[in-house]
């Protein structure tokens, strides 16, 4: 019967194997990257250090928000000062709403005053789908051994309104205190909000 099954989808060109979902408290998925100057980033590179994931698209409201009030810049700041390596991934695939080359992921990054480590270009979708990304933005935090710690909003206040993020309970920032502080971190999954991913 096994036999069967794999000249099945050896046949119908299909893989046996299906990517594990991505879960809080199990290894992150594994992926390498080309980022906005072409540098090649793999996930493996920062073992030691505490990586945040942040998928975004210049042109949905959601991220919008939080860039032009200046919050994502200065949560990327704090963060990056106290060890964290910060990945903006854009997976936006060519033609759809978001899609940028690297210069212009550049041009966005100098125009805003974003402070990520790595902007990292996603077209085919090939990070996202391993992480389900579902949302721009939508976080991950993962810890110094590989571990996924959170995943999720970056907040709790699911509005475009920027004045919601005065009173905002930011998750990422309470997810790297408390992987920094070998914690557990309390809201370790939340459901995400914003913009879907252009795939």
């Amino acid at each position: 019967m096994i036999r069967i099954v794999f000249a099945l989808v050896f046949v119908l060109g299909l893989s046996p194997f299906v990517a594990a979902a991505p879960m809080i408290g199990q290894p992150a998925p594994k992926f390498t990257a080309v980022d906005s100057n072409g540098k090649s980033h793999a996930l493996a590179d920062f073992n030691g250090k505490t990586v945040i994931l942040e998928w975004t698209n210049h042109d949905c409201p959601y991220v919008r928000k939080q860039y032009g009030s200046g919050n994502m810049q200065k949560v990327q700041q704090d963060l990056t000062a106290a060890g964290a390596v910060w990945l903006s991934i854009i997976s936006s695939a060519p033609g759809k709403q978001g899609f940028v080359t690297g210069a212009q992921a550049n041009e966005l990054s100098a125009s805003r005053g974003a402070h990520p480590t790595a902007v990292l270009l996603d077209p085919a979708g090939t990070i996202g789908r391993a992480y389900e990304a579902q949302t721009t933005p939508h976080m991950f935090v993962i810890d110094k051994a590989g571990v996924l710690r959170y995943m999720g909003a970056i907040d709790d206040q699911p509005t475009t309104d920027a004045s919601a993020i005065a009173s905002a309970r930011n998750y990422v920032r309470e997810a790297f205190a408390a992987v920094s502080a070998g914690a557990k971190v309390v809201e370790a999954s939340t459901d995400s909000y914003g913009c879907s991913v252009k795939y």
